[in-house]
Protein backbone atom coordinates (compact mmCIF):
# COMPACT_ATOMS: atom_id res chain seq x y z
CA UNK A 1 0.00 0.00 0.00
CA UNK A 2 1.23 3.38 -1.07
CA UNK A 3 0.61 5.56 2.10
CA UNK A 4 0.27 8.95 1.86
CA UNK A 5 3.70 10.76 1.19
CA UNK A 6 4.77 14.39 3.36
CA UNK A 7 7.86 16.20 3.04
CA UNK A 8 8.56 17.84 6.25
CA UNK A 9 11.14 20.09 4.58
CA UNK A 10 7.77 22.01 3.74
CA UNK A 11 6.84 22.97 6.69
CA UNK A 12 10.49 23.64 8.52
CA UNK A 13 11.50 25.36 5.95
CA UNK A 14 8.76 26.02 3.28
CA UNK A 15 6.74 29.90 2.83
CA UNK A 16 3.57 30.48 4.56
CA UNK A 17 1.67 28.21 1.82
CA UNK A 18 3.99 25.65 1.59
CA UNK A 19 3.50 25.32 5.55
CA UNK A 20 -0.26 24.99 5.67
CA UNK A 21 -0.43 23.05 2.42
CA UNK A 22 1.73 20.37 4.60
CA UNK A 23 -0.64 20.52 7.42
CA UNK A 24 -3.72 20.46 5.35
CA UNK A 25 -2.24 17.19 3.84
CA UNK A 26 -0.92 15.80 7.59
CA UNK A 27 -4.14 16.08 8.93
CA UNK A 28 -6.25 14.78 6.76
CA UNK A 29 -3.95 11.72 6.17
CA UNK A 30 -4.33 11.03 9.75
CA UNK A 31 -7.87 11.60 9.73
CA UNK A 32 -8.13 9.28 6.92
CA UNK A 33 -5.29 6.95 6.74
CA UNK A 34 -3.43 7.32 10.31
CA UNK A 35 0.13 6.66 8.72
CA UNK A 36 1.65 8.54 6.56
CA UNK A 37 5.64 8.39 5.07
CA UNK A 38 7.73 11.54 5.74
CA UNK A 39 10.52 12.46 3.30
CA UNK A 40 13.08 14.70 4.64
CA UNK A 41 13.00 14.07 8.42
CA UNK A 42 15.81 15.56 9.50
CA UNK A 43 17.65 11.79 10.86
CA UNK A 44 20.42 11.52 9.26
CA UNK A 45 21.06 8.26 7.39
CA UNK A 46 24.64 7.60 8.56
CA UNK A 47 22.86 7.94 11.96
CA UNK A 48 20.28 5.28 10.86
CA UNK A 49 22.60 2.43 9.20
CA UNK A 50 24.92 2.62 12.13
CA UNK A 51 22.15 1.94 14.50
CA UNK A 52 21.08 -0.99 13.02
CA UNK A 53 24.13 -2.20 13.24
CA UNK A 54 24.36 -1.83 16.78
CA UNK A 55 21.00 -3.53 17.07
CA UNK A 56 21.85 -6.57 15.11
CA UNK A 57 25.49 -6.64 17.30
CA UNK A 58 23.21 -6.49 19.87
CA UNK A 59 20.63 -9.22 19.90
CA UNK A 60 23.49 -11.35 18.50
CA UNK A 61 24.88 -11.61 22.14
CA UNK A 62 24.48 -14.89 23.69
CA UNK A 63 21.15 -15.14 25.85
CA UNK A 64 22.80 -15.29 28.79
CA UNK A 65 24.14 -11.71 27.95
CA UNK A 66 21.44 -9.94 27.44
CA UNK A 67 19.19 -11.58 30.30
CA UNK A 68 21.61 -9.11 32.17
CA UNK A 69 20.41 -6.54 30.84
CA UNK A 70 16.82 -7.20 32.04
CA UNK A 71 15.42 -5.54 34.99
CA UNK A 72 11.72 -6.69 35.50
CA UNK A 73 11.30 -3.95 37.94
CA UNK A 74 11.41 -1.57 35.04
CA UNK A 75 8.44 -2.88 33.18
CA UNK A 76 10.25 -3.39 29.73
CA UNK A 77 10.59 0.28 29.68
CA UNK A 78 14.33 0.19 29.82
CA UNK A 79 16.86 -2.05 28.89
CA UNK A 80 16.34 -5.59 27.43
CA UNK A 81 13.13 -7.71 27.35
CA UNK A 82 13.27 -11.50 26.27
CA UNK A 83 11.30 -13.16 23.92
CA UNK A 84 7.54 -13.80 24.29
CA UNK A 85 6.97 -11.50 27.17
CA UNK A 86 4.89 -8.58 25.46
CA UNK A 87 0.70 -9.93 24.18
CA UNK A 88 -0.91 -7.56 22.43
CA UNK A 89 -4.12 -6.06 24.30
CA UNK A 90 -6.60 -8.35 24.01
CA UNK A 91 -4.61 -11.28 23.32
CA UNK A 92 -3.24 -13.49 25.63
CA UNK A 93 -0.23 -15.04 22.73
CA UNK A 94 2.83 -13.59 23.34
CA UNK A 95 4.22 -12.03 20.25
CA UNK A 96 7.07 -13.64 18.81
CA UNK A 97 9.97 -11.03 19.63
CA UNK A 98 12.62 -9.87 22.14
CA UNK A 99 13.52 -5.98 22.32
CA UNK A 100 15.67 -3.67 24.13
CA UNK A 101 14.04 0.38 25.13
CA UNK A 102 15.91 3.44 25.36
CA UNK A 103 14.25 6.24 27.12
CA UNK A 104 14.04 9.89 28.76
CA UNK A 105 17.43 11.19 30.00
CA UNK A 106 17.15 14.70 31.38
CA UNK A 107 19.94 16.80 30.45
CA UNK A 108 19.03 20.77 30.98
CA UNK A 109 17.85 20.32 35.03
CA UNK A 110 14.44 20.53 34.44
CA UNK A 111 12.58 20.00 38.26
CA UNK A 112 9.65 18.61 39.38
CA UNK A 113 9.71 15.50 36.96
CA UNK A 114 8.95 11.80 37.32
CA UNK A 115 11.92 10.07 38.14
CA UNK A 116 12.64 8.37 34.93
CA UNK A 117 14.92 5.01 35.49
CA UNK A 118 18.14 5.63 34.15
CA UNK A 119 18.91 3.67 31.20
CA UNK A 120 20.40 0.38 30.79
CA UNK A 121 24.28 0.55 29.54
CA UNK A 122 25.55 -1.83 26.88
CA UNK A 123 29.20 -1.89 27.19
CA UNK A 124 29.87 -5.42 25.30
CA UNK A 125 28.54 -3.24 21.90
CA UNK A 126 30.59 -0.39 21.10
CA UNK A 127 29.23 2.96 20.79
CA UNK A 128 25.59 1.13 21.48
CA UNK A 129 24.80 3.74 24.66
CA UNK A 130 26.12 7.13 22.27
CA UNK A 131 24.19 5.96 19.37
CA UNK A 132 20.84 5.60 20.83
CA UNK A 133 21.55 8.89 22.49
CA UNK A 134 21.91 10.62 19.34
CA UNK A 135 19.18 8.79 17.84
CA UNK A 136 17.12 9.45 20.58
CA UNK A 137 17.42 13.15 20.22
CA UNK A 138 17.03 12.94 16.36
CA UNK A 139 13.60 11.28 16.22
CA UNK A 140 12.47 13.49 19.18
CA UNK A 141 13.23 16.69 17.01
CA UNK A 142 11.40 15.14 14.22
CA UNK A 143 8.66 13.91 16.45
CA UNK A 144 8.08 17.91 16.97
CA UNK A 145 7.38 19.27 14.34
CA UNK A 146 5.39 16.94 13.12
CA UNK A 147 3.41 17.49 16.20
CA UNK A 148 3.47 21.28 15.29
CA UNK A 149 1.96 20.79 12.02
CA UNK A 150 -0.80 18.52 13.64
CA UNK A 151 -1.42 21.36 16.67
CA UNK A 152 -2.09 23.78 13.63
CA UNK A 153 -4.24 21.22 11.88
CA UNK A 154 -6.31 21.39 15.11
CA UNK A 155 -6.88 24.64 15.69
CA UNK A 156 -4.10 24.97 18.16
CA UNK A 157 -1.18 26.99 18.68
CA UNK A 158 1.75 25.64 16.91
CA UNK A 159 3.60 24.66 19.85
CA UNK A 160 1.18 22.96 21.92
CA UNK A 161 2.68 20.20 22.58
CA UNK A 162 6.32 21.10 23.03
CA UNK A 163 6.20 21.61 26.70
CA UNK A 164 4.88 18.10 27.06
CA UNK A 165 6.76 16.69 24.61
CA UNK A 166 10.20 18.55 26.17
CA UNK A 167 11.95 15.80 28.60
CA UNK A 168 8.68 13.69 27.82
CA UNK A 169 8.57 9.74 28.56
CA UNK A 170 9.23 8.80 24.48
CA UNK A 171 10.73 5.65 24.41
CA UNK A 172 13.27 4.16 21.32
CA UNK A 173 12.63 0.61 20.93
CA UNK A 174 14.99 -1.76 19.16
CA UNK A 175 12.87 -5.17 18.02
CA UNK A 176 14.46 -8.41 17.09
CA UNK A 177 11.95 -11.22 15.24
CA UNK A 178 14.13 -14.17 15.42
CA UNK A 179 13.95 -16.66 12.44
CA UNK A 180 11.31 -18.94 12.81
CA UNK A 181 12.85 -22.67 13.81
CA UNK A 182 9.19 -24.54 13.58
CA UNK A 183 5.75 -24.78 12.26
CA UNK A 184 4.18 -21.48 13.82
CA UNK A 185 1.01 -21.44 15.24
CA UNK A 186 -0.20 -18.27 13.81
CA UNK A 187 1.13 -16.42 10.82
CA UNK A 188 1.56 -13.13 12.65
CA UNK A 189 4.93 -12.04 14.35
CA UNK A 190 3.56 -9.33 16.39
CA UNK A 191 -0.51 -9.51 17.07
CA UNK A 192 -3.24 -6.54 15.61
CA UNK A 193 -2.67 -3.59 17.95
CA UNK A 194 -2.78 -0.02 18.37
CA UNK A 195 -0.01 2.32 19.44
CA UNK A 196 -0.09 3.95 23.21
CA UNK A 197 1.46 6.98 22.65
CA UNK A 198 1.04 10.59 20.59
CA UNK A 199 2.41 9.51 17.72
CA UNK A 200 5.05 6.99 16.72
CA UNK A 201 7.88 7.38 14.19
CA UNK A 202 9.32 4.23 12.45
CA UNK A 203 12.89 4.53 10.43
CA UNK A 204 12.87 0.96 8.46
CA UNK A 205 13.15 -2.59 8.65
CA UNK A 206 14.79 -5.18 7.75
CA UNK A 207 12.03 -7.02 6.35
CA UNK A 208 8.66 -6.33 5.01
CA UNK A 209 5.73 -7.98 7.45
CA UNK A 210 3.97 -4.54 8.62
CA UNK A 211 0.46 -4.75 7.67
CA UNK A 212 -2.42 -1.95 8.72
CA UNK A 213 -6.35 -2.27 8.73
CA UNK A 214 -8.22 -0.38 6.52
CA UNK A 215 -11.78 0.99 7.04
CA UNK A 216 -12.96 -1.25 4.73
CA UNK A 217 -11.67 -4.03 7.43
CA UNK A 218 -8.81 -5.36 4.70
CA UNK A 219 -5.16 -5.54 5.86
CA UNK A 220 -2.54 -3.94 3.85
CA UNK A 221 1.23 -4.69 3.36
CA UNK A 222 2.92 -1.20 4.27
CA UNK A 223 6.08 -0.47 2.58
CA UNK A 224 8.45 2.44 2.61
CA UNK A 225 11.49 3.58 0.55
CA UNK A 226 14.84 4.19 2.42
CA UNK A 227 14.64 7.68 2.79
CA UNK A 228 11.27 8.08 4.02
CA UNK A 229 9.94 7.15 7.65
CA UNK A 230 6.87 6.10 8.75
CA UNK A 231 4.45 7.96 11.26
CA UNK A 232 1.38 6.99 12.87
CA UNK A 233 -1.02 8.18 15.22
CA UNK A 234 -1.11 6.35 18.77
CA UNK A 235 -4.00 5.74 21.01
CA UNK A 236 -3.07 9.23 22.89
CA UNK A 237 -3.45 11.93 20.17
CA UNK A 238 -6.79 9.57 19.50
CA UNK A 239 -7.77 9.97 22.85
CA UNK A 240 -7.07 13.66 22.83
CA UNK A 241 -9.06 14.52 19.54
CA UNK A 242 -12.23 11.99 20.22
CA UNK A 243 -11.69 10.20 17.64
CA UNK A 244 -10.70 13.10 15.18
CA UNK A 245 -7.36 11.67 14.18
CA UNK A 246 -7.59 7.65 13.88
CA UNK A 247 -5.28 5.47 15.57
CA UNK A 248 -4.72 2.71 12.92
CA UNK A 249 -4.43 -0.98 13.84
CA UNK A 250 -1.39 -2.90 12.50
CA UNK A 251 0.75 -5.96 12.94
CA UNK A 252 3.71 -7.79 12.06
CA UNK A 253 2.85 -10.67 10.01
CA UNK A 254 5.14 -14.15 9.01
CA UNK A 255 7.74 -14.03 5.67
CA UNK A 256 7.16 -16.34 3.23
CA UNK A 257 8.04 -20.17 4.06
CA UNK A 258 11.45 -19.41 2.07
CA UNK A 259 12.87 -16.85 4.49
CA UNK A 260 11.86 -18.16 7.87
CA UNK A 261 15.48 -18.43 8.28
CA UNK A 262 16.17 -14.72 8.73
CA UNK A 263 15.24 -12.66 11.00
CA UNK A 264 13.45 -8.96 11.27
CA UNK A 265 14.65 -5.67 12.84
CA UNK A 266 12.48 -2.83 13.65
CA UNK A 267 13.44 0.26 15.11
CA UNK A 268 10.11 2.42 16.40
CA UNK A 269 10.58 5.58 18.61
CA UNK A 270 7.20 5.93 20.42
CA UNK A 271 6.60 10.01 21.32
CA UNK A 272 5.19 10.23 24.74
CA UNK A 273 4.60 13.32 26.14
CA UNK A 274 5.40 13.99 30.06
CA UNK A 275 3.26 12.03 32.58
CA UNK A 276 1.05 15.08 33.65
CA UNK A 277 -0.31 16.10 30.46
CA UNK A 278 -4.23 15.77 30.65
CA UNK A 279 -5.67 13.24 27.22
CA UNK A 280 -9.20 15.25 28.20
CA UNK A 281 -10.64 15.34 24.85
CA UNK A 282 -10.27 18.54 23.32
CA UNK A 283 -13.08 21.09 23.01
CA UNK A 284 -12.94 22.41 19.47
CA UNK A 285 -12.83 18.40 19.01
CA UNK A 286 -16.59 17.82 20.70
CA UNK A 287 -19.69 18.46 19.14
CA UNK A 288 -23.14 17.14 18.60
CA UNK A 289 -22.42 15.08 16.05
CA UNK A 290 -19.08 13.93 17.61
CA UNK A 291 -20.11 13.71 21.87
CA UNK A 292 -17.01 13.10 24.25
CA UNK A 293 -16.16 9.71 23.96
CA UNK A 294 -13.34 9.23 26.74
CA UNK A 295 -13.50 10.26 30.72
CA UNK A 296 -10.45 12.58 31.28
CA UNK A 297 -7.11 10.51 32.19
CA UNK A 298 -3.29 11.78 32.03
CA UNK A 299 -0.74 10.39 29.90
CA UNK A 300 0.80 8.80 32.88
CA UNK A 301 -2.26 6.96 33.75
CA UNK A 302 -3.16 5.78 30.48
CA UNK A 303 0.46 4.50 29.92
CA UNK A 304 0.27 2.47 33.44
CA UNK A 305 -3.12 1.23 32.42
CA UNK A 306 -1.97 -0.11 28.70
CA UNK A 307 1.18 -1.48 30.03
CA UNK A 308 -1.09 -3.87 32.63
CA UNK A 309 -2.86 -4.87 29.36
CA UNK A 310 -0.34 -6.06 27.32
CA UNK A 311 1.42 -7.81 30.62
CA UNK A 312 4.82 -5.70 30.78
CA UNK A 313 3.37 -4.40 34.56
CA UNK A 314 1.68 -6.51 37.06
Amino acid sequence: MNIPVVDLNQFTRGAIADRASFVDQLGKAYEEVGFVAVINHGIPSDLIAHMYQKVQDFFSLPLDIKRGYEIPALAGQRGYTSFGKEHAKGFDAPDLKEFYQYGQKVEDGEKDLENYPPNVSVPQVSGFDKTFHDAYRAFETSGTHLLRAIALFLGLEEKYFDAFVHNGNSILRAIHYPPITQEPKSAVRAEQHEDINLITLLVGASADGLQILTKAGDWLPVTSRADEIVVNVGDMLQRLTNNRLRSTTHRVVNPPRDLWHTSRFSIPFFLHPKSEMSLACLPGCIDKEHPKAYSDMTAGQYLDERLREIGLKK
